[in-house]
């Protein structure tokens, strides 16, 4: 499974919304990602969702998260 880490970018006060977006585009049919994040990112979720992948986030430790994404079709 690739991984992208954002925490990165959110801690410096960076949007990174269209460098998870052109990692998507470059995924092959069929394959999931994990992302890493500060939050629970809610509205991505909902707009992967659109896109075919379902979301399963759990929170590791001081305010991270683990998001498994995996395609739904």
């Amino acid at each position: 499974m690739k991984e992208l880490d954002v925490r990165p970018m959110l801690n410096a006060g960076v949007d990174p919304f269209d460098d998870i977006m052109a990692f998507v585009a470059e995924l092959r049919a069929g394959e999931g990602f994990r992302l890493w994040a500060t939050f629970r990112p809610n509205p991505l979720l909902n707009v992967l969702a659109h896109r075919g992948y379902e979301g399963q986030a759990r929170e590791i430790s001081d305010g991270n998260w683990a998001i498994d994404f995996t395609p739904t079709t």
